[in-house]
């Protein structure tokens, strides 16, 4: 069982001394960064060994490999993930000597009190919608203070402290915790049935939402093209408490609509708003990227930048790590990588996979996350990756917070697809490798597909695919391991 933080909790005015447990995770690290910067004692510990953890050392703050009660120290509050197991050696000392024992989002919280918080919310998108915040923002000199769970290209950071007057934060709502934010802006991409493991039911979710973009001060911006979103927004509406309500995407009805999409290369895209039209590219592809884009220039609009600026602000937006990163190339094969671990998400990944292949072909390597999503899901999965991919390597599930859930395994995903000659199933790292290996020819695109750590099986597949071609080399441009998931 994982932890369960309790998110009621009054958080106390002094933190003290703070051991992060699961430092190396994207959004943890990050949190922990800005307290150390901010004065804090900070210490840590993980799993295993990791750019981000060795960044942190370089930062000064201590952290250890493992986890054992020892590496608590003299810390006065405990921060976790929810990705933790109850057993865990640093929780357990934790509550056996009292210490506050806070979710990185009561941290983050306590940290933020008194910022104009702009907080991105959503199924899918967040981390990509926030790095385009951010991105613009420092871009119009605003400077602004900033967390998110992925590294934003262009700042070569997951958070920084700025000197401006707005804080922008990625809102993770699937444990509720994106509630506990004093939120001035609300910015929510879209709204999926996920993460029914917390919430019970699709109405809970959508509740979760509507208390969310209810508290928001100043402004909520939402997707026009997404049902629940539209959904929310009636909501709020009807309830009549509703803040300013700002709403974007390609929908006819959308106050800053997205036009005129060019998908072939970088994708390049037309926002119109209060009958005023202004041209923008990205130095990303992908058609959900021109919709976040249109998200940020929303929030922007919001608060008074105008249309021209907040458009040409974004533009050259590099993406962010674990978002269709590149990888590099073996033997004319480029490889990549996604965060992507949802149907809708994994369709997004392999349609801007899709439009930059050309006449080659996408090999997918799908890692199931989570055994309850994967039940309940993996038809979805299946057809998905049928539909876009041209053939698929599946692995096991990647647990991560959940106990193991009898007969659900990988094998859900690839019994699923209606041609067997379209899939593989293999457990076995190395196995799942070679079989790529065997597949693919220069100019494919391999692409890894999760939140869990499937992006370290890429460089077993770049040596099986050097060893089927012995004569070839690794291209220079190929990135070290990516950040540890957000945890």
């Amino acid at each position: 069982m994982t932890i369960k933080p309790d998110l009621s909790l009054v958080l106390p005015d002094d933190l003290g001394r703070l051991h992060f447990v699961g430092i190396g995770g994207s959004g943890m690290s990050g949190i922990a960064r800005l307290f150390h910067e901010r004065g804090f004692a900070v210490t840590g510990s993980d799993r295993s060994d990791s750019a981000t953890v060795q960044a942190l050392r370089d930062l000064g703050i201590p952290v250890s490999i493992g986890h054992d009660a020892a590496h608590v120290g003299d810390a006065d509050t405990l921060v976790v993930t929810g990705a933790l197991w109850v057993e865990n050696p640093e929780y357990q000392e934790a509550l056996r000597r009292g210490l506050p024992v806070l979710h990185r989002s009561q941290a983050l919280a306590w940290l933020v009190r008194g910022e104009r918080l702009l907080a991105v919310a959503g199924a899918h998108g967040k981390s990509t919608s926030t790095g385009m915040l951010v991105t613009a923002l420092r871009a119009l000199d605003r400077d602004p203070s900033f967390v998110n769970g992925a590294v934003i290209q262009g700042a070569g950071t997951s958070s920084a402290w700025g000197e401006g007057d707005l804080f922008v934060v990625e809102a993770d709502e699937s444990d509720g915790s994106f509630l506990l934010y004093d939120t001035a802006i609300a910015l929510v991409t879209n709204i999926d049935s996920d993460h029914l493991d917390h919430y019970g039911s699709a109405e809970a979710i959508a509740e979760a939402f509507v208390d969310f973009a209810r508290a928001a001060g100043e402004l909520v911006v939402l997707s026009a093209d997404d049902a629940g979103t539209r959904a929310l927004r009636e909501a709020l509406v009807a309830r009549g408490s509703a803040p300013r309500i700002l709403t974007f995407g390609e929908a006819a009805d959308a106050d800053v609509r997205l036009t005129a999409v060019s998908e072939s290369g970088p994708i390049a895209f037309t926002i119109v708003a209060d009958g005023v039209a202004a041209h923008g590219q990205l130095g990303v592809p992908g058609r959900h990227n021109a919709l976040n884009a249109a998200g940020a220039v929303a929030v922007l609009l919001g608060i008074g930048i105008p249309l021209g600026e907040a458009v040409a602000a974004l533009d050259g937006f590099a993406g962010t790590l674990r978002r269709f990163e590149s990888h590099g190339e073996a033997a004319g094969v480029r490889l990549y990588d996604d965060y992507a671990h949802h149907p809708t998400e994994v369709a997004a990944a392999l349609q801007t996979a899709r439009s930059v292949v050309g006449e080659h072909r996408v090999i997918a390597i799908h890692q199931p996350h989570l055994f309850s999503r994967t039940q309940a899901m993996a038809g979805e999965f299946a057809a998905v990756y049928e539909r876009l991919a041209d053939h698929t390597v599946v692995l096991d599930v990647y647990g991560a917070r959940e106990d193991p859930i009898p007969g659900v395994t990988g094998a859900l995903v690839s019994e699923a697809f209606a041609e067997p000659s379209h899939v593989d199933y293999r457990p076995d790292w190395a196995e799942a490798a070679e079989r790529v290996a065997e597949i693919a020819r220069p100019g494919d695109i391999v692409m890894t597909l999760s939140c869990g750590d499937v992006y370290r099986i890429l460089p077993q597949v770049r040596e099986a695919i050097l060893a089927a071609a012995p004569s070839a080399s690794v291209s220079a441009d190929a990135p070290d391991a990516a950040e540890e998931p957000l945890r």
